[in-house]
């Protein structure tokens, strides 16, 4: 794909766009400076900060509302989407100015003073949630919470018109997903899981017991710090030297932040979870790698952000699963591994490793899940969401909801609600509809493994050597350059010529849960 990063013949509308694409990079900039703030927040803010925080959170949320609907971006677009100025754009061009006709309909809808209470919201319930989780009790989060739910609702309801969606709960998915109502979501999901439930079926019947005991084995933070630093190393993830554009922090709920040349990750450290740790940084730096590949000159334009939030979670999920689990990485890792944690892994075989990593085991927390079970804590949020918004479900019954889902899916009990329903930060945070992304992404990712097979069918060997750039190169030129130029399905149809399909996923899970289970 031809890229542009300036005006083709538009001699009519130049400074129209011009001033278009300054107001983007206007915008741009105040949500950056707010990804910082919300870093800080959740990594080295004093307790005590959380109300200035509110304030200065909301502050910039309402600039970027302003910056973005105001009367001046509505008459610039009505100049720029006529269809004469159209046909005088190129592709990039049209693109941008589709992407800020899709934010102005959208923030243009809102009211300002929504906009400025569902951010101080969730800045406020997101510290209550930590508070209530290290408590473990629901009913100290339950009120802000509930706040924060209504603050949405009210917000589906505006842009569901705004959107042309068909429900409230469709217009919040279409913030994350554009394009994938909940109907269709739904239909992909009952395909993911069928092909799920027969992968855990044969995992289960094949006699092979993982010994899960490898995996608790304590190892030192400070140990599973040096393991961090390999685990970014290889994967080309820089938190020092002049060139750096990123560091590693500690939080409850591991996350990324960040633009370009300015990209941080954070994570998570257990004394008896060591491998834990290793796979939120490698799933974090993948969500990293993509945000500093996108290119360069689109930097500050509305192409220049990435996809989906789908398509981002396809890259994070693609580095922690498709590579860090895969037999080759852990191959190449397992001797270091030793070397980094005394005498944690004496005795410990190979296959041993790679089998205890890849375990098929149902579990209650959804970032420590297996690879395969993964895809049923999301369709239980999935659910939950859609009750939420269809109001079906109160925040009061939403705890024994999570409960009596798990058992059913997964066939496990949850002791109290800090393993429950609060175990995740997305819903105090206000972000409905974000969680189908996670599944999403690994069908995406799913179709972007069979391409590089064919592209790079000696990846796996490189992986085993230590060597991680053929594979990042793959993923730079194939998806990260693409920045916003396609809607999610759009994209991947750009990459691999094909539409999604379930399929790539569910066989690649196949293959590799076959091959080390011995099914």
């Amino acid at each position: 794909m031809e890229r542009h990063s300036g005006v083709s013949n538009m001699t009519d509308i130049q400074d129209p766009y011009r001033e278009l694409l300054a107001i983007a990079k206007r915008l741009s900039v105040i949500r950056t400076a707010g990804g910082i703030l919300q870093w800080d927040l959740e990594t080295k803010m004093p307790p005590r900060g959380i109300q200035q925080r509110a304030e200065q959170l909301a502050l910039l949320d309402v600039l970027a509302h302003q910056t973005i609907a105001s009367d001046r971006v509505a008459k610039l677009l009505d100049t720029l989407t006529g269809e004469r100025s159209l046909a005088s754009m190129n592709e990039a061009e049209q693109r941008n100015v589709h992407l800020m006709k899709k934010a102005y309909d959208e923030e243009a809808a809102l009211p300002e003073a929504l906009v400025e209470a569902i951010s101080k919201q969730s800045a406020v319930t997101v510290d209550q949630w930590k508070r209530a989780k290290a408590a473990r009790d629901f009913s100290l989060y339950r009120p802000e919470l509930e706040r924060m739910l209504q603050l949405r609702k009210e917000s589906a309801a505006i842009l569901r018109d705004a959107k042309g969606t068909g429900s409230d709960y469709d217009a919040l998915l279409d913030v994350f997903e554009p394009g994938m109502p909940a109907d269709r979501i739904s239909s992909v999901f009952d395909e993911m899981r069928d092909g799920l439930v027969g992968i855990i079926d044969r995992a289960a019947s094949s006699g092979t017991r993982p010994d899960l005991s490898i995996l608790s084995r304590r190892v030192p933070v400070e140990m599973q710090r040096d393991i961090s630093s390999a685990a970014m190393s290889f994967i080309g993830y820089r938190t020092e030297g002049p060139d750096a554009a990123g560091r590693l922090d500690e939080t409850e709920h591991p996350f990324t932040l960040g633009y370009y040349d300015d990209v941080r990750i954070t994570t998570h450290y257990y004394e008896d979870r060591f491998m834990s740790s290793l796979f939120s940084v490698m799933h974090e730096g993948g969500h990293a790698l993509y945000e500093e590949a996108l290119p360069r000159e689109w930097i500050h334009q509305p192409i220049g952000n990435p996809c989906s939030y789908g398509i981002h979670e396809s890259q994070s999920r693609f580095v922690e699963n498709m590579i860090g689990r895969s037999p080759e990485f852990l191959s190449h890792m397992l001797p270091r591994l030793r070397a980094m944690t005394g005498a944690a892994l004496d005795g410990v075989s190979e296959s041993d490793f790679v089998l205890a990593v890849n375990a098929v085991v149902p579990s209650k927390i959804r970032i420590e899940a297996d690879e395969v079970t993964y895809g049923l804590h999301i369709i239980i949020r999935f659910e939950l969401e859609r009750e939420i918004m269809a109001g079906q479900l109160s925040v009061d019954e939403l705890p024994q909801a999570w409960n009596e889902r798990y058992g059913k899916y997964l066939g496990v009990e949850v002791q109290d609600d800090a393993e429950g329903v609060m175990q995740d930060t997305h819903w105090a945070g206000g972000s409905l509809g974000y969680f189908p992304s996670y599944a999403l992404g690994n069908l995406y990712g799913g179709m972007f493994l069979r391409q590089m097979d064919r592209d790079v069918p000696d990846w796996r060997s490189s992986i085993a050597n230590g060597e991680f750039a053929p594979v990042s190169t793959w993923l730079a030129e194939s998806v990260h350059s693409k920045g916003n130029m396609y809607d999610p399905a759009d994209l991947v149809k750009a990459v691999t010529g094909e539409a999604l399909q379930v399929g790539p996923f569910i066989s690649y899970l196949d293959g590799k849960i076959g091959a080390i289970y011995g099914y």
